[in-house]
C-alpha cells in the first residue's frame, strides 16, 4: 500500500467510495462462516509474525518522524511497536479465533400463548468506522474484532502512525485473501489528509457507528461533528480509593501498579484517594516508591501535611487525565467522601477500592457509576484482553448501547426472530 498525501485527491469522493464498498460487502460478511473468519484471522497472525521485521522498520520511520514533531513521551510510547507488542498483537488475533462467534446466536426463545416462539438473534451492526491515534496495534485489533463479529470496517489511523498501520494492513489483506473473504472487508484510509475524518463521520448512509480511540481533542471533535452514532469515552480519570479497612500491603501494591505500570493508557490511575485513618502509613510507603519511579506528586492540604515536599493539587488537577508521570492525591474522611469525589470528578471509566470490608466493597460497587468498578485490583486491568475479550475496539463510557471494554458482543446488535407453523393472529 502507498500513502496518499494531502491535497492530491478529492477526499470526500475517496471516503464515500470506501463507504460504498464497505456497505456492499457487509451483507456478504454477515453471512460469512465462522471457519472463514477464523481462517483469515489465523493467517493474519502468521503474517504479522513472519513480517515483523518489515513492521518494525515501518514503525521506526513513524517514531523518528514523531520525535522530529516533538510528540509527547506518552504519544511516542503508544506509537512504538516493540517485539513484545507485536507478539501481543498476533496473540490477540489468535485469542479472537478461539472465542465463540456471537453472530447467529438466539437467546431468550420463549413460547407465547398465541403459538409463536419469540427470541432474539445476535447480528452484525454492519459497517463500523474506527478513528484512532498513535497505537498501530489498533489496526489489527479493530480489524479482527470487526471481522469476527461479521462487520465491514473502515480504519483511519493517525498520520503519525501511517507507515506502521499500512504495514499491518498488508498482513490483514493477506489473511482475507487466504480465506476467500472480500478485500473490502477491511479498508485502511491511506491519506494523511485531516479532511478524511470530517467526511467519514458524516457518512450516515454507509457507516453505522463510529468508534474513536485517541486523545480528548479527537473524541470531542468527532462527537461534535458526527451524524453517525459514536461509541466513545472522553477521559480516563481513574481513581483508586484506599479504604480505612484496606490491607496496607495490598494497598501499596495496587496503588503503585495502577499508576506506575504504564502512564499513557486510559486505565492508568490519575487520582489516589486515601482514608484518613490509614493515610500516614500508606502514603509513607507509597511516596518513596513513586519518587523513585520519577512520578510527580500533587496533594490536598491533608496530604501535604503528611508529605510536605509535594506540590499543591489545584481544582484542575482533580479533573485532569495526565497520561504522564503525575499523580494527584487526596486524603478523605472515608467511603462516602471518596464516592462523592469520584461522582464529581470522575469520567465514568474505571475506579477501584482497596478494602477488606465486604460491606464497603459492595457499597463502592453499587454506588460508583463507572463502566468498570474494581475491588482490590489495579485499574490497569481495564482492558479487553485482560477481560477475556481477546482484544478490544475501545472502552465505552456510554450507557447505550455498550459500556466498558468493547469486544465481539459490543460490535453486534440483536433483532427479534419469530417462529410459527402457519400461525395467524386471531
Amino acid at each position: 500500500m502507498t500513502i496518499t498525501t494531502a491535497g492530491t485527491i478529492d477526499v470526500s469522493s475517496y471516503v464515500r467510495d470506501l463507504g460504498i464498498r464497505a456497505r456492499r460487502v457487509s451483507r456478504e460478511l454477515a453471512a460469512a462462516s465462522t471457519a472463514a473468519k477464523n481462517a483469515a484471522l489465523a493467517r493474519t497472525a502468521e503474517l504479522i509474525d513472519a513480517n515483523r521485521s518489515d513492521i518494525v522498520k515501518a514503525n521506526r520511520v513513524d517514531l523518528e518522524a514523531g520525535r522530529q514533531k516533538n510528540l509527547t513521551p506518552a504519544l511516542l510510547d503508544r506509537l512504538e511497536l516493540t517485539e513484545a507488542r507485536i507478539d501481543a498483537m498476533a496473540e490477540g488475533l489468535r485469542q479472537i479465533v478461539a472465542l465463540p462467534d456471537p453472530v447467529g446466536e438466539i437467546d431468550a426463545l420463549r413460547q407465547r400463548p398465541s403459538g409463536i416462539r419469540v427470541g432474539r438473534m445476535r447480528v452484525p451492526i454492519g459497517v463500523i468506522a474506527i478513528i484512532y491515534e498513535s497505537r498501530p496495534n489498533v489496526t489489527a485489533d479493530a480489524a479482527a474484532l470487526c471481522l469476527k463479529s461479521g462487520n465491514a470496517v473502515i480504519l483511519r489511523g493517525g498520520s503519525e502512525a501511517i507507515h506502521s498501520n499500512l504495514a499491518v494492513a498488508e498482513c490483514i489483506a493477506g489473511g482475507l485473501a487466504t480465506a476467500g473473504l472480500p478485500a473490502d472487508a477491511v479498508q485502511v484510509i491511506d491519506t494523511t489528509d485531516r479532511n478524511a475524518v470530517g467526511a467519514l463521520v458524516k457518512m450516515s448512509d454507509y457507516v453505522d457507528v463510529i468508534v474513536p480511540r485517541g486523545g480528548k481533542g479527537l473524541i470531542e471533535r468527532i462527537s461534535a461533528e458526527a451524524t453517525v452514532p459514536v461509541i466513545k469515552h472522553l477521559d480516563g480519570i481513574c481513581h483508586v480509593y484506599v479504604d480505612e479497612h484496606a490491607d496496607p500491603d495490598k494497598a501499596v501494591t495496587v496503588a503503585f501498579n495502577a499508576k506506575a505500570r504504564r502512564y499513557g493508557i486510559c486505565g492508568a490511575m490519575e487520582t489516589l484517594l486515601v482514608a484518613e485513618p490509614v493515610a500516614g502509613r500508606v502514603l509513607g510507603e507509597l511516596a518513596p516508591k513513586y519518587r523513585e519511579a520519577g512520578i510527580e506528586l500533587r496533594g490536598c492540604e491533608r496530604t501535604r501535611a503528611l508529605l510536605p515536599d509535594i506540590a499543591v493539587a489545584s481544582e484542575e488537577d482533580w479533573r485532569t487525565e495526565y497520561l504522564a508521570p503525575i499523580l494527584s492525591i487526596r486524603v478523605v474522611d472515608g467511603l462516602d467522601a471518596a464516592i462523592d469525589h469520584i461522582a464529581i470528578y470522575g469520567s465514568g471509566h474505571t475506579d477501584a477500592i482497596v478494602t477488606e470490608s465486604v460491606s464497603n466493597a459492595n457499597a463502592f460497587l453499587a454506588r460508583v457509576d463507572s463502566s468498570s468498578v474494581m475491588v482490590n485490583a489495579s485499574t490497569q486491568f481495564a482492558d479487553g484482553f485482560e477481560y477475556g475479550l481477546g482484544a478490544e475496539i475501545g472502552i465505552s463510557t456510554n450507557k447505550l448501547h455498550v459500556r466498558g471494554p468493547v469486544g465481539l458482543e459490543g460490535l453486534t446488535t440483536q433483532k427479534y426472530v419469530v417462529f410459527g407453523d402457519g400461525t395467524i393472529r386471531p
